[in-house]
């Protein structure tokens, strides 16, 4: 009888001291599959978001509400919106919590929100490979990053790349192809073609050695850098990889996935020990089916194609998160793209017998220019903080 006495004190106790103490309530479970990165970079002078859709997996985002804990910043109906100021650098710890329309709390994550100063990196010299699928092609956020890079206080960057697709813009170089998945950057061989189209050109990184085709990253340095590794590696790939995966195949997709992952990061280690590697998870679709039915007419549905980019983003986050020490690093621009407004619209009539005019988005993955440029801002504030002082 003691026992159960003392049994039923101590109990209570820890249910009801850290009440007392002003603890978070308990969590049960994670429903929505809340996801935060450990760690958001800002830069002084430029804004920086949280979209809640971006960071939880629910049908209707609608049907949860958000509290953010920060000591900086703003929350909105959409996201927490932070644009930090000279006094502002440092480390800034944030929570955010999920509820239910029943105010239950049922989900709860923190990250921390690194501002350095503008002027992190001035002078410095370095190199920058971005690698990626059609996302990177369009070359508006590597653009949007180099240019970021122009103004003082800034370092001095130099894009390296076999491909430069907008022609009044040499300077904007990179390895990024329409439809590329990481398999193809580290196994597709063929024989170099002047002009041939991307969905037939070998990978940049696969050569034609003795024992046949084989990924060797340290002779793309030695050929196409000049012998000298970049400073900077971004990683922007995996929406191909998963697009089409059915829900009961998208585990061993993502496994699949994850160890081409690996060998195109070890051959990245391989070419440059020093080299900063930053691995983006894939970026939420656009907000709405009206996107997909436009690009994939029945092929595709939003929900699926997002609850296969989550489970992405989540198993990178277990595999890529808190590797810094070996030069490791994840970009988190999938939570500062706006899918609402960030999107193409394409205006028309409700339906046929409409005279009302509607805007319906237009594209499933590809952002806006408008959005493209809020990816800029993320990998420029990851560079900008990977050479400020007192990492």
């Amino acid at each position: 009888m003691r026992f159960f006495r003392n049994a039923c004190l101590t109990l209570v106790w820890l249910l009801i001291v850290p009440a007392l103490a002003g603890a978070s309530p308990r969590v049960r479970g994670n429903s929505c599959r809340l996801i935060l990165p450990l760690q958001i970079q800002a830069v002084v002078g430029r804004e920086m978001n949280l979209y809640f859709d971006n960071v939880v997996l629910a049908a209707s985002e609608r049907g949860l509400l958000f509290d953010v804990t920060c000591d900086k910043g703003a929350q909105q109906e959409e996201r927490w919106t932070f644009t930090p100021q000279a006094g502002d650098t440092g480390s800034h710890p944030l929570r955010l919590d999920v509820y239910d329309s029943a105010n239950r709390l049922i989900a709860s994550a923190e990250t921390a929100v690194r501002v350095v100063p503008a002027d992190a990196g001035a002078g410095r010299e370095v190199t920058f490979l971005m690698i990626g699928d059609s996302l990177t092609h369009a070359s508006v956020y590597p653009a949007e990053a180099l240019a970021l890079s122009q103004g003082p206080g800034n370092p001095k960057v130099t894009l390296v790349g076999t491909h430069s697709p907008l022609p009044g813009d040499p300077a904007v170089r990179h390895e990024g192809y329409g439809g590329w998945t990481f398999e193809r950057f580290v196994t597709r061989y063929a024989p170099p073609a002047e002009g041939a189209e991307i969905r037939q050109r070998g990978s940049p990184f696969v050569f034609l050695e003795d024992k046949g085709a084989a990924f060797d990253f340290p002779r793309y340095v030695q050929e196409q850098c000049g012998g000298r590794a970049p400073d900077f590696v971004s990683i922007a790939l995996g929406c191909n990889d998963i697009f089409g995966a059915k829900e009961e195949a998208a585990p061993q997709a993502v496994r699949n996935i994850l160890g081409f992952a690996d060998r195109l990061i070890a051959g990245i280690r391989a070419g440059g020990p020093g080299t900063r590697i930053g691995v983006i998870p894939p970026v939420p679709p656009a907000a709405s089916q009206d996107a997909f039915g436009a690009s994939y007419g029945c092929g595709q549905t939003r929900w699926q194609y997002r609850r296969n980019q989550h489970a992405l983003v989540e198993a990178m986050q277990r595999r890529y998160g808190g590797r810094e020490g070996e030069g490791i690093y994840l970009v988190p621009a999938y939570v500062s793209l706006d899918t609402v407004r960030g999107f193409p619209t394409r205006p028309g009539p409700a339906s046929a017998r409409m005279e009302d005019m509607v805007a319906r988005q237009n594209d499933g993955v590809h952002p806006s220019a408008a959005g493209y440029r809020q990816m800029g801002d993320a990998l420029y504030a990851w560079m900008k903080s990977l050479l400020a002082p007192e990492r």
